[in-house]
């Protein structure tokens, strides 16, 4: 975000609260950032905002807009803020947990806010703005503390750029996979049940099983084996992971027998175990081991979406134990799978980074410089542009996420390989080298889709429902216009299933236009229409998604029609 539009933005937050401020007196401030699509502000208020309060806001913000105030900074000490802020709760405790002798603050009217900017010269510089919803936010983001109010807007430097966005909105409203899932029967999630815990349904199932048909065939067919590890581990395994000093938050911890155990939020240590299991040799690396494995994450509540962030999810997780002479040339074998992959489910376009050495890690500092350089030389080596994101790797090793960009232009993380000297090191895994030396191997910790659930989010999302014929999860419906054609229906229908077509046949007593009607709002790839002219002429009637009324054909073609399509994975 362009650092003008940022302060556009961020000026824009501190006139909606002034505005609130106006018409909401006894509301208590949060705090307002600007964000990548616009900005927010929280508020503890009593009783709760309705969506008729944001037209009063935004009429409210017109008139300081119009007043032109201009935005003033001040620099005042830290005891003259304390008392400038008494009445804001929230204001206090910021201000109580800056080591700092004077503290920053913005003006403009009779509204005051805690701030460093920056901001624009004056009110009147905002031009196109709009409040966009309402949503609940712990201050902190911490469970535990309060709920505050938070409202959401948007700014541009003009109107054509604000209305863009709000039609941008709207189509991506029109995607939601949440909404989308729902309509198409796919999957749901039930909070008497758990929140984040996915329920698939019998088309949601189908489409999950296509999509890990597809993965787990190009992983045998690029040299993995296949293995499985068990959903719980003693806390011991995690303890030498490192995950349970590092990660134990996010992880469910139980005991049995009076021995602890941990669900496990990750594959990694099972699939050590297994690499462990056995003498290796060096004629035996690299060895890929692929897993469809479910694993189980205590997210807060507060950031679980749909399909986007669940607590249970798959992982197409694998770990290569490798050679470290073949680190580089691994890494860029999985870049060449991600993006073959990619393709195949209708991706084309994506952004890469690079994430390096966080805060809290395991391992010698300079063994993670070797493993980011080899990151950063499979990247160079096929001419691929990248992003730094500085300490944002893994606790055990940099990584390269691949983030692919959907029909909207929208980033979606997906692909993420990660480069381990640490790990061999805590498990005590070796392999015998040429010399007859014990050496330790490298381990690349890798995910193509990454997230099962999120990609099939992703996916809705990116197809708006309307899934490519190989993908979706009924193919073709057959539909008799009268009782008449029952029998011809079932004929069809029967050819069709034979030749392995996800078909359905429709004989409910509804008007046609009502079941064609109903079929394009289920997004059904062809319509199969039969009635007593078809019958008698040994043809039917097609309907094609993409090309609506087709015609009358032999069923011979659309046979064709459905195998070229499906095997072009169009």
């Amino acid at each position: 975000m362009a650092k003008d539009l940022d302060a556009l933005r961020h000026s824009c937050s501190h006139v909606m609260a002034g505005a609130v401020k106006r018409l909401f007196p006894k509301v208590k401030l949060g705090i307002g950032p600007a964000i990548e699509d616009g900005f927010y502000y929280d508020f503890d208020k009593e009783d709760s905002f309705v969506p008729e309060d944001l037209a009063k806001i935004e009429k409210e913000m017109q008139k300081i807009i119009k007043q032109e105030q201009e935005f003033k900074k001040e620099e005042i000490a830290k005891k003259d803020a304390l008392e400038l802020f008494k009445k804001e709760s929230y204001k206090i405790e910021l201000i109580n947990n800056l080591d700092v002798k004077t503290v920053s603050i913005y003006r403009h009217g009779e509204f005051v806010d805690l701030c460093k900017g920056p901001h624009v010269k004056s009110t009147g510089e905002i031009k196109a703005f709009k409040l966009l919803s309402i949503a609940g936010a712990y201050w902190h983001g911490i469970e535990t503390n309060p709920m505050l109010q938070r409202i959401y807007g948007t700014c541009f430097e003009s109107k054509k750029e604000l209305d863009s966005f709000i039609k941008f909105r709207e189509e991506a409203k029109k995607r939601d996979h949440r909404r989308l899932g729902k309509d198409l029967d796919l999957f749901s999630i039930h909070d008497e049940a758990g929140p984040g815990l996915v329920f698939y349904h019998p088309k949601g199932a189908l489409l999950r099983m296509l999509i890990e048909d597809y993965v787990k065939k190009e992983h045998l067919r690029r040299g993995y084996q296949l293995v499985m590890g068990p959903h719980i581990l003693k806390s011991d395994i995690w303890i030498t992971s490192g995950h349970y000093e590092y990660y134990k938050e996010n992880m469910y911890i139980f005991k049995v027998d009076k021995e602890e155990y941990a669900i496990k939020p990750m594959n990694c240590p099972a699939h050590m175990l297994i690499y462990k299991s056995k003498v290796r040799s060096y004629r035996d690396l690299p060895m890929r081991y692929f897993e469809l494995g479910n694993v189980h994450r205590r997210e807060k509540s507060g950031v679980l979406h749909g399909l986007l962030r669940v607590r249970g999810f798959t992982q197409d997780d694998a770990h290569i134990f490798c050679l470290p002479s073949q680190v580089e040339e691994e890494i860029k074998l999985v870049i060449d799978f991600v993006m073959d992959t990619m393709k195949v489910f209708g991706f084309s376009d994506y952004k890469i980074g690079l994430s390096t050495r966080p805060e809290k890690f395991i391992g010698d500092p300079k063994i993670w410089d070797k493993a980011t350089d080899a990151l950063k030389g499979a990247l160079s080596s096929k001419g691929m542009e990248y992003e730094i994101n500085e300490g944002e790797g893994a606790f055990y090793g940099p990584k390269i996420d691949i983030m692919v960009k959907d029909a909207l232009a929208r980033s979606w993380q997906c692909a993420t390989v990660q480069c381990d000297f640490a790990l061999p090191e805590r498990f005590g895994l070796t392999y015998t080298s040429k010399d007859g030396k014990k050496e330790r191997p490298v381990i690349l910790h890798r995910v193509i889709l990454g997230s099962v659930e999120r990609f099939i989010g992703t996916l809705i999302e990116h197809y708006a429902g309307a899934f490519p014929l190989w993908l979706s999860p009924v193919q073709a419906v057959v539909i008799p216009i009268t009782d008449r054609s029952h029998d011809y229906a079932e004929e069809i229908f029967n050819t069709l299933q034979k030749e392995n077509i996800r078909v359905e046949i429709d004989k409910r007593n509804e008007k046609l236009q009502y079941k064609i009607r109903e079929q394009e709002l289920q997004k059904t790839p062809y319509m199969i229409i039969v009635g007593d002219k078809e019958k008698e002429a040994g043809t039917v009637s097609l309907r094609a998604r993409k090309e609506g009324n087709v015609g009358v054909v032999k069923i011979e073609e659309v046979l064709g029609r459905i195998r070229e399509e499906i095997t072009d994975r169009k």
